[in-house]
């Protein structure tokens, strides 16, 4: 495997600042942005890779080797840069959530367009098989948009197990892990406890997501090792699916108030010309076609100079 510089680190860095970015707003996964950014199937088995196994190797051949068995400077780069967009860019996030819905979900909504396009080029052969996946997954990721989100729960064990439901989704194109925390009821909790540094929540929420990360992403390993094209075209159709969500005109049906904060609790996406209020179309298209072109200059970037692939790397 060849060495990274420590620019590609930086780089690798900024690419998890986009992913922490992006996980903060409900709808919009990170593991869209690591899988258009070239670092998805890589950071997959690098997390898959932790095993008992890597004491073994610490043991007999020091801890450099294990750290580098572990893939460990790339990891510890992009969870730098995921932590430092979670502890900065949240209140951005949720500021312009909720002063400017119309013309953060248009720019979210164009850039998961050209993310569709882009996964679905990643498959080499469409059959029956590869489009019923990809319908499959359309399907289960628009039923999830549409489920009432639940009352909120306040303790300790439900916030553990709302952080390893959420990082699941967190890894999965199209699945947001915060959409997730939204359904569940802990949303607010959780984007609280960052905004007061409650390490106490912040650390078990974070405990459920390790295990449910190092256990999923080893199904997700063997997914893309033995049915690469119909896992891709399940990822498609998630992302596809996912659209309802981040679609910017919705009308409110039903909501709650919790701490003297609205919530919407349940909506329905309608057209810009049927939305009730000023609809900010132009703006709203210019947006769109920003997060789209967005995803193929990082394409193209990516074309110029390939990424090291640590996912064909035996360990």
């Amino acid at each position: 495997m060849q060495e990274r510089s420590f620019k590609d680190y930086f780089i690798v860095s900024l690419k998890g600042i986009a992913m922490g970015a992006a996980d903060t707003v409900p709808g919009v996964s990170g593991g869209t942005i690591a899988f258009i950014s070239g670092i998805y199937e890589e950071l997959i088995t690098s997390i898959s890779n932790v095993n008992l196994s890597l004491l073994k190797t610490w043991k007999n051949h020091g801890f450099k080797e294990m750290w580098k068995s572990f893939n460990g400077n790339f990891v510890l780069a992009l969870l730098s840069g995921i932590l430092i967009s979670v502890f900065t860019l949240m209140r951005l996030a949720n500021y312009l959530l909720e002063h400017h819905p119309i013309l953060i979900w248009s720019f979210f909504f164009g850039l998961v367009i050209a993310s569709i396009w882009y996964v679905g080029r990643q498959i080499e052969q469409w059959n029956i098989k590869s489009v019923a996946a990809l319908i499959i997954g359309a399907v289960a990721a628009y039923y999830v948009t549409t489920i009432p989100v639940a009352s909120s729960d306040n303790s300790l064990i439900y916030l553990f197990f709302s952080g390893s439901l959420a990082v699941c989704a967190m890894i999965l194109p199209g699945i947001s892990g915060a959409f997730i925390l939204v359904l569940l009821g802990a949303y607010q909790e959780i984007t609280q406890a960052v905004h007061d540094f409650n390490f106490k929540k912040i650390g078990l929420v974070g405990l459920g997501a390790i295990c449910g990360l190092l256990a999923f992403s080893k199904l997700l390993k063997w997914l893309f090792t033995y049915y690469k094209t119909i896992t891709l075209a399940v990822l498609t159709g998630f992302i596809a699916g996912s659209l309802n969500k981040i679609w910017p005109w919705k009308e409110v049906l039903e909501s709650i108030t919790l701490d003297d904060k609205e919530i919407v609790t349940k909506e329905q996406s309608v057209l810009p010309w049927n939305y009730n209020e000023d609809p900010q179309l132009w703006f709203a298209i210019i947006l769109m076609l920003a997060g789209f072109f967005l995803i193929l200059i990082l394409e193209k970037l990516a074309e110029k100079k390939p990424e090291t692939n640590a996912a064909n790397t035996d360990v």
